[in-house]
């Protein structure tokens, strides 16, 4: 039960951080906070089942927050070097 509320209280914070940042680290941290919120809830219903299904789940989330942070950050690097802005709300293109 007290996992449940952590978990439920961690993701609320990472869509608040998605939702209300304006530069793309913020938004790649709340992001994160929120796979993590995820994947935390995953082991923790694995633990209480028969651990296989939600713990290999869990490892999928894993790998899709690694290859988010990845990809995200790559991007975020990108478009520095291109437009040398971070704020979501400054670009007005995002091709060409």
């Amino acid at each position: 039960m007290i996992v449940a509320v952590g978990c439920a209280a961690s993701f609320s914070l990472g869509l608040y951080a998605v939702l209300t940042r304006r530069e793309i680290i913020g938004i790649l941290v709340g992001a994160e906070l929120m796979l993590g919120a995820a994947n935390v809830q995953l082991v923790a219903l694995g633990a209480a089942g028969d651990g296989v299904g939600a713990s290999a789940f869990g490892l999928l989330v894993l790998v899709v927050a690694a290859a988010e942070a990845s990809i995200g950050l790559a991007l975020v690097v990108t478009a520095f070097r291109r437009s040398k802005r971070t704020r979501v709300d400054e670009f007005r293109e995002v091709a060409g």
